[in-house]
C-alpha cells in the first residue's frame, strides 16, 4: 500500500499505511484500549492496557499516524474472506448466523475495530482510513465489505432501537443478505423509542454515505454494552462520489498485492 500523506497544518500531519510490524500492531491495540475502554467503558477483559484477540494475527492494520509525533492515531482492521476461512470465520459470527449472506458469490473482507483518538475526529482522519480500506477493496479484489457498527447502550437501549428503525426503513439489504443476531437485544420488545433520538453516530452515517446498508436486526454485545448493526458495502455500489474519489486513484495499481 502506498504511503499517503494529509498536511493540513504540522500538528496535524497524518500518514496512513499498513502496519509491518508488531510494534504498529500494539500501537493500534492501545489505542482501541484507550478509546473502547476508558472513553467508552467496554469491558475488554484486559488490564494491561491493550485490546487483542484472536483474530488481530491474521488481520491487515491500517493506522494512521501523526507524522511529526509517530503517534497512532486511528485504526482499522481488515480480516480477508480467505484468513477467516483458515480461522473458522469471521469476528463478526459469534453475533450473526451468516450463513445465508455467504451462500452469495463474490470475495469477502470485514472491517472491524475502526477508531480515531479524540483529540482528531475533526481531522481528515476518517478519510483516510477510507481511502486505504478502498485501496485494499481494490488489490485485493474484495467485492463486499461487512463489519458491525455499534449503537451504545446506555441509557437501556431507547436511542438504538430508534436508530436501528430508522436505519432498517432507510438502508436495508436484499433479502439474500438478510442476517439473524445471535442475541437480541435487551427491553426493545418494551422500550418506549418515541422520546429517544434518531440521530445517527457519524462513523454509521459515513459508512451509508458510501452506499452500506444494514443486514437486519442488531445484536447486543454485552463486552461493549452496545448494539451492533451488521452492514455491508457492495464494492460495485460504492457511491458513485466516493468511487471517484477513493477507487479511480487506485486503478494505476489494480494489479498489485497490497503487503
Amino acid at each position: 500500500m502506498q504511503v499517503q500523506r494529509s498536511s493540513t497544518n504540522s500538528r496535524r500531519s497524518l500518514v496512513t499505511d499498513l502496519a509491518r510490524n508488531q510494534s504498529q500492531v500494539l500501537s493500534a491495540q492501545r489505542l482501541r484500549f484507550n478509546v473502547f475502554s476508558d472513553e467508552y467503558g467496554a469491558d475488554l477483559g484486559s488490564s494491561d492496557g491493550i485490546d487483542a484477540d484472536r483474530f488481530d494475527p491474521h488481520c491487515d492494520h491500517v493506522i494512521v499516524s501523526n507524522e511529526d509525533t509517530g503517534e497512532t492515531v486511528a485504526t482499522t482492521r481488515i480480516l480477508h474472506g480467505r484468513a477467516a476461512s483458515d480461522i473458522g470465520g469471521f469476528y463478526s459470527e459469534d453475533e450473526f448466523e451468516l450463513n445465508r449472506l455467504k451462500q452469495t458469490p463474490g470475495v469477502f473482507a470485514e472491517l472491524g475495530r475502526t477508531c480515531i483518538h479524540a483529540d482528531y475526529r475533526n481531522t481528515s482522519a476518517l478519510s483516510q482510513l477510507w481511502a486505504a480500506v478502498s485501496r485494499y477493496m481494490i488489490n485485493e479484489k474484495v467485492d463486499y465489505l461487512i463489519g458491525c457498527a455499534s449503537i451504545s447502550m446506555i441509557d437501556g437501549g431507547h436511542k438504538a432501537f430508534a436508530i436501528t428503525r430508522k436505519l432498517q426503513a432507510d438502508h436495508l439489504v436484499a433479502e439474500r443478505f438478510r442476517v439473524v443476531p445471535r442475541r437480541q437485544l435487551p427491553h426493545v420488545a418494551n422500550s418506549n423509542a418515541s422520546g429517544a433520538t434518531s440521530d445517527i453516530p457519524p462513523l454509521i452515517r459515513a459508512y451509508m454515505r458510501l452506499g452500506a446498508e444494514v443486514c437486519g436486526p442488531p445484536c447486543w454485545d454485552p463486552s461493549f454494552r452496545c448494539a451492533d448493526l451488521l452492514v455491508l458495502l457492495e464494492v460495485e455500489k460504492l457511491t458513485s462520489r466516493y468511487a471517484r474519489k477513493f477507487l479511480r486513484p487506485c486503478q494505476a495499481t489494480a494489479g498489485q498485492r497490497v503487503t
